[in-house]
């Protein structure tokens, strides 16, 4: 799009390109979007246990769909397979963990849940905080994994719009603000190299306890 415009500039006052540019900039800056960064597993008490953290930027029509009382799902995805070098990988565990990111108006106080575990937020930005930190997250048993065996591990964020409302999914078969995922963010595991867990009080969301 910034292409486009250029040739056109020479024809125009240089204050008014500079305008047009400064606008698409800005259009550009608004674009929702999620990354996954630092996954790892380490060992719990149970099991295996998951943390990552995300960038989370959502638009303004996202936002606003929030502060009108309509919830938004978030659903963290994990795999783990097992290489075989004479056929496809193997698919050792596939999981997933929604979060349901929601504002009422009588408090006046955002929500952020996950099962039974929520807690409510004066802010968005402290809500959106807390969502990006993955933390101790289960995600294996006990003697599931060879120790000296090395897995592909995968873990994504999205948001999940078949939660929502039938009129916002069928807005969202047509609008692009609405798409919004990570890229997969893949390393390998070898579980024998694993450390122990910090093993934190309130699982899956860092700071979110149950019953608040």
């Amino acid at each position: 799009m910034m292409d486009s415009i250029m040739p056109c500039c020479g024809k125009l006052p240089s204050w008014f390109c500079l305008a047009l540019l400064l606008l698409f900039a800005s259009l550009g800056a608004q674009a929702a979007d999620i990354s996954a960064r630092n996954p790892q597993l380490s060992v719990g008490e149970d099991g295996y246990v998951l943390a990552a953290d995300f960038s989370i930027n959502l638009n303004a029509r996202l936002e606003d769909t929030v502060a009108r009382g309509v919830a938004l799902y978030f659903v963290v995805d994990f795999e783990l397979t097992r290489p075989r070098w004479y056929w496809l990988d193997e698919e050792v565990v596939s999981r997933s963990q929604s979060f349901q990111l929601s504002y009422h108006a009588l408090t006046r106080q955002y929500r952020l849940s996950s099962g039974a575990l929520h807690q409510s937020f004066a802010t968005l930005d402290e809500a959106m905080r807390i969502l990006s930190r993955l933390r101790d997250w289960q995600v294996l048993d006990k003697g599931s994994l060879t120790a000296t065996q090395t897995y592909f591990a995968a873990v994504r964020m999205r948001l999940d719009v078949t939660q929502m409302p039938k009129t916002f999914q069928v807005n969202a078969l047509a609008n692009r603000d609405w798409n919004l995922s990570s890229e997969w963010a893949r390393w390998n595991v070898t579980p024998g190299d694993l450390a122990p867990s910090a093993g934190m009080t309130n699982p899956v969301l860092a700071g979110v306890s149950e019953g608040k």
